[in-house]
């Protein structure tokens, strides 16, 4: 927190966001404001409502003092900046940026808000470094909406793809030495995003659609008809990453393709295709180097790039991440970054134990989780208020809040 310390303008927002950040590590089953504030020790949710809404402090500059404190704890010359998007189911139409559309938390198309999120990854930990709302089209042509929600009025409509490229080019100016990037098939079809790492010099190993068409000396060709030309020795069995039993063993191919006509980078270009060695499944990547790297490196950073999936399953279980009640830009910007902020600091922690204190050899003791060391956290630091009389006064104040927001409810529902 003394990091960050400098980006409020009073000492009572600073208070404030230390006490939400405890709370979104806290063993809460909801974490909303009313929630935090009881945890805290708060007399009502409005001072971190006031935090969230309405309070003077950079929530830009916390993301940059997060970003900093994550490379700075977790740097390592293979770093991988991971990019994919998830959303939060949410009722109603007034929530910034919902609308129904496909979101992968569901499986199928919801109503839903979608954001796109930046990972930092090394093979001592990963966390979210970085976030930027999708706001769909609909939404960015609707003055009044975007007025009721808050919505900067320099924010324009800007695909999954953009949001990912304006993220990683904040990275790279802020100084981030990163060589390799990694995403799924919506990022690894969109030119205009390998354009932009080709230009800065940074490789990617990108899913790509069985669809995609490479060019090669005989012309544009899809990748799976390409695979399929493939001979037997083409294949060579590698570790993508360990997982929870071991290696994750698959068979790799690599094919040299020709760049595109109208790039002016330098480097070299290949479809790296893997092969599940049980079903037989081929998964394709368009990768870009711009120098030549042995297969081996394109199979890591491949297989760095579920760790982005890890990181929003252990940010939302941990951190609250999807557990916001807020429905203005401002807000919601503020909340994903102060849980951001309180999973970051367990990852590192975990991250620095496994370094200094690795489980001895020869026993049966494991290394240390996140939710390990959240435990641990709560049990000997962050002690929760158990007074009995607060508590109570809490009780009767839930069920007032209750009694009058479903009165308004069901007066909205009369028919006029």
């Amino acid at each position: 927190m003394a990091r960050i310390a400098g980006r409020f303008a009073r000492v009572e927002s600073r208070r404030l966001a230390r006490d939400a950040v405890l709370g979104l590590m806290s063993d809460l089953a909801v974490k909303n404001c009313w929630t935090l504030a009881e945890q805290a020790g708060h007399d009502s949710p409005d001072g971190l409502q006031h935090l969230l809404c309405k309070a003077k402090w950079d929530d830009d500059g916390v993301r940059d003092d997060l970003r900093g404190y994550v490379v700075e704890r977790l740097g390592g010359q293979d770093a991988v900046l991971v990019m994919d998007e998830t959303g939060d189911l949410k009722k109603g139409t007034h929530t910034v940026g919902v609308q129904r559309q496909y979101t992968g938390t569901a499986g199928r198309i919801e109503n839903a808000q979608v954001a796109v999120y930046l990972t930092y990854a090394t093979a001592g930990g990963h966390a979210l470094i970085d976030r930027e709302l999708y706001l769909p089209q609909v939404w960015a042509d609707d003055t009044e909406r975007r007025e009721q929600a808050g919505v900067p009025a320099e924010v324009d409509f800007a695909t999954k793809p953009a949001l990912a490229a304006t993220m990683i080019t904040r990275a790279l100016d802020a100084g981030v030495a990163v060589a390799w990037a990694t995403g799924d098939e919506v990022y690894g079809g969109d030119p205009k995003l390998r354009q932009t790492l080709e230009d800065r010099g940074i490789g990617y190993v990108l899913a790509v659609a069985c669809s995609h068409q490479v060019r090669t000396p005989t012309g544009k060709i899809r990748a799976d008809e390409l695979a399929t030309r493939l001979p037997r020795k083409a294949w060579q069995q590698m570790s993508a990453a360990d997982g929870s039993k071991g290696p994750r063993l698959y068979d790799w191919a690599w094919i040299t393709i020709d760049p595109d006509p109208e790039r002016d980078a330098a480097g070299r270009w290949w479809l790296l295709i893997r092969r599940n060695n049980t079903s037989g499944e081929l998964a394709y990547y368009r990768c870009w180097t711009p120098a030549p790297v042995p297969l081996r490196d394109l199979v890591r950073v491949a297989g760095r790039r579920w760790t982005i999936e890890e990181s929003f399953q252990a940010t939302k279980t941990l951190a609250g991440l999807d557990q916001h009640q807020v429905r203005r830009w401002t807000s919601w910007q503020r909340w994903t970054i102060l849980s951001m902020l309180a999973y970051a600091f367990l990852a590192v922690t975990t991250a620095t134990e496994h370094a200094e204190n690795p489980a001895p050899q020869g026993t049966s003791l494991i290394a240390l989780t996140c939710n390990e060391i959240k435990r641990l956290f709560n049990t000997l630091i962050a002690n929760p208020l158990h007074d009995l009389p607060h508590r109570l006064r809490w009780s009767i104040r839930r069920r007032q809040h209750h009694a009058r927001t479903s009165h308004y409810r069901r007066r909205q529902a009369l028919p006029a």
